[in-house]
C-alpha cells in the first residue's frame, strides 16, 4: 500500500496534528495471524512512518492457528469445534490461558485438547492451591504474620537456601522469557518450579518443620521461605493467570501487610538477587532428586510402598566430587525414599553388572559393511571397558588393525538386576536397592501404615491438627507386635496420648492393609 492510497494531501496535514503519548508509542509489540503480514503489519508501519516518521511497533508476534486435538482445522461442519465460552465456564479463564500458552509457542499451531485444560487445572493450579492451603493452615495455627526479623540467608537450613536459589534462577529465566516474547518458556518454567521443586520436594521434605517443634528460628525460616516462594510465583505467573495469581497475592499480603499494593498487577515485578543463587547447591540437590526418582521407580516396579522402610541403597560414584555431592544430601535421600542406609561405592564391579549393546542408528552410517564386526566388539567389551565408557563418555576398540573411538551415543548401557536387589540408572548415576524386607522392617512398615490410617480418620472426623487424641484398636496379634516395637513413633506422629487394645469395638472405623484387618476408634 503506497502513501497516495492511504490519505489525501488535506488528510495528511490533519494527521500530522495527532498527539501521541510518547510513552506508548511505538508499541512494544503487535500480535496477529500470519495472514496480516501484508495487511495490518505493513499498514501500521506505513501510517507510523508517514505521520510520525517512526515505526508503529518494535516487535511482532505472528500467531499460529488453534486446531483440534488431531491437528485438524476446527469446523462446525466436522463437529470438532470447541466452544470457548463453555470451556471458560467449566475450567475458568486462567486454566484455559495457561494451557494454551504452556502447550505451544504463540507462533506455532496449537492442537487444542480439552483434557489438557483439565490436566493443567489439576496439576498446576491444584498443586499451587494445595501448597498455599498447607502454608495458610499452619501459619494461622502459629500466628505467622511475617512480623519477625528476616532470618539471614546463611542461618537458614540448606533446604531453604536451595529453594531460594532455584527461585531466583526462575526469576531470571521468566523475566528474560517475557522480555523476549516467549511466554511458553516462562509458563513451563513456573510450572516445573511449582510442581517439582516447591511442592514435590521442598514442602514434602519440610512438612515436619511446620507442624512440629517450637515457634523458633527454624520454623520462622520455613514460613518466610515458603511465603517468599508463593508470593514470587504469584507475581511471575500474573501475566498468564491474572485472576488466580491476584487472589493468591492478595490472600498472602492482606494477612501480613508485607506489601502495600492492592493487586499483584500493581506490584513490582521480581528481580533476581545473585547472592541467593548457589549453583553448587542446585547441582547437589538435583542429584538427590535424580537418585530419589530412580529408587522410587524401583519401589513402584516391585510394588513396595514408600511407607515400607528398606535397608539400603548402594550408589557407585565416579570420582571424589560426585561422592562429596551425594554424601551432602544422603540424609535427604534416606528420608525421601525411606531407606536406612545410603552406601557409596568406589568399585561396584562385584555388585553391579552392566550390559551393553550397539546403537545401530549411529553406528550403521559410520561402519556400513563392517557393522557386524563392530557389533561383536561392543558385545565382547569387558566390565572394565563398559565402566570406562559409562564414566568418561568414550572408549577405544580395535577394528581391522585400526583404533576406533566409541562414544556413549554409539551404545546402550543398562544395569542388570542381581538377586535380592533392583538396579536402575540415569545418565552417570546408578542405584542398587536392597529389596529384602526383614521382620523388623516389616513391623515398622505396619506401624507407618497405621499412622496413615489414624491421620486420615483424624481428618475425616473433623479433629483440629493440634488436638491430642486417644486411639482404641480392636486386638490383632501382628498389629500389637508392630505397635509394641514402634509405640513412641506412632504416638509422636499422630499426637496420641494413649493407645488402647480392646477385644471388641462397636462404633469404630474398619481399617485394612497388608492382610491386617481391625477396627479403630479415635476420641479426644
Amino acid at each position: 500500500v503506497c502513501h497516495s492510497e492511504l490519505v489525501s494531501e488535506s488528510q495528511d496535514e490533519n494527521l500530522k496534528q495527532v498527539q501521541v503519548d510518547k510513552r506508548m508509542f511505538p508499541a512494544d509489540f503487535i500480535a496477529e495471524g500470519v495472514d496480516q503480514t501484508r495487511g495490518w503489519f505493513y499498514t501500521l508501519h506505513a501510517i507510523g512512518t508517514l505521520v510520525f516518521d517512526k515505526i508503529a511497533y518494535k516487535n511482532v508476534v505472528s500467531n499460529g492457528l488453534v486446531l483440534d486435538k488431531n491437528g485438524q482445522k476446527m469446523s462446525k461442519r466436522l463437529g470438532n469445534a470447541t466452544d470457548p465460552f463453555e470451556t471458560i465456564k467449566e475450567y475458568g479463564p486462567d486454566a484455559t490461558r495457561w494451557y494454551m500458552i504452556s502447550n505451544a509457542n504463540p507462533w506455532d499451531n496449537l492442537k487444542f485438547d480439552i483434557e489438557g485444560v483439565a490436566e493443567v487445572r489439576r496439576k498446576f493450579f491444584g498443586t499451587l492451591y494445595n501448597t498455599y492451603s498447607f502454608f495458610s493452615l499452619y501459619a494461622n495455627i502459629d500466628g505467622f504474620k511475617y512480623a519477625e526479623a528476616e532470618v539471614p540467608l546463611n542461618e537458614r537450613p540448606e533446604i531453604d537456601r536451595w529453594i531460594l536459589s532455584e527461585l531466583h534462577t526462575l526469576i531470571k529465566v521468566v523475566d528474560e522469557a517475557y522480555a523476549e516474547y516467549e511466554p511458553t518458556k516462562a509458563a513451563r518454567a513456573i510450572s516445573d518450579f511449582v510442581q517439582e521443586n516447591l511442592s514435590n520436594w521442598y514442602v514434602r521434605l519440610c512438612r515436619r518443620r511446620f507442624w512440629k517443634g517450637e515457634y523458633a528460628q527454624d520454623k520462622i525460616a520455613a514460613y518466610q521461605t515458603l511465603y517468599t516462594c508463593l508470593l514470587t510465583v504469584a507475581k511471575l505467573g500474573a501475566p498468564i493467570a491474572p485472576f488466580f495469581m491476584d487472589k493468591l497475592y492478595r490472600d498472602l499480603t492482606q494477612a501480613t501487610q508485607s506489601e502495600r499494593y492492592d493487586s499483584v498487577h500493581l506490584a513490582e515485578f521480581p528481580k533476581q538477587v545473585e547472592n541467593f543463587v548457589d549453583k553448587s547447591l542446585e547441582s547437589k540437590m538435583q542429584k538427590a532428586q535424580t537418585i530419589s526418582s530412580l529408587v522410587l521407580s524401583l519401589r513402584k516396579k516391585e510394588m513396595i510402598k514408600v511407607r515400607q522402610p528398606l535397608q539400603k541403597v548402594m550408589i557407585p560414584v565416579l570420582d571424589a566430587i560426585q561422592r562429596a555431592e551425594i554424601e551432602a544430601v544422603s540424609d535427604l535421600i534416606k528420608a525421601e525414599v525411606n531407606v536406612k542406609e545410603v552406601e557409596l561405592l568406589d568399585d561396584a564391579s562385584g555388585i553391579l553388572i552392566k550390559q551393553i549393546k550397539p546403537n545401530f542408528k549411529t553406528l550403521g552410517p559410520r561402519f556400513g559393511k563392517d557393522m557386524g564386526l563392530i557389533s561383536k566388539q561392543i558385545q565382547d567389551l569387558s566390565q572394565e571397558k563398559i565402566n570406562q565408557l559409562d564414566a568418561s563418555g568414550f572408549t577405544i576398540v580395535e577394528l581391522s588393525g585400526n583404533s576406533i573411538t566409541l562414544t556413549k551415543e554409539d551404545v546402550e548401557i543398562t544395569s542388570q538386576d542381581i538377586e535380592g536387589w533392583l538396579v536402575a540408572n540415569s545418565g552417570n548415576i546408578t542405584v542398587a536397592l536392597d529389596i529384602t524386607i526383614s521382620e523388623e522392617l516389616r513391623m515398622e512398615g505396619i506401624a507407618r501404615e497405621l499412622v496413615n490410617r489414624i491421620q486420615n480418620i483424624r481428618k475425616d472426623s473433623g479433629f483440629e491438627v493440634t488436638d491430642k487424641i486417644v486411639v482404641r484398636l480392636e486386638k490383632n496379634g501382628i498389629l500389637e507386635e508392630a505397635i509394641l516395637n514402634n509405640e513412641d513413633y506412632i504416638k509422636s506422629e499422630t499426637l496420641t496420648e494413649e493407645l488402647i487394645f480392646e477385644e471388641n469395638i462397636t462404633n469404630g472405623t474398619e481399617i485394612e492393609f497388608d492382610n491386617i484387618k481391625t477396627k479403630l476408634l479415635i476420641t479426644k
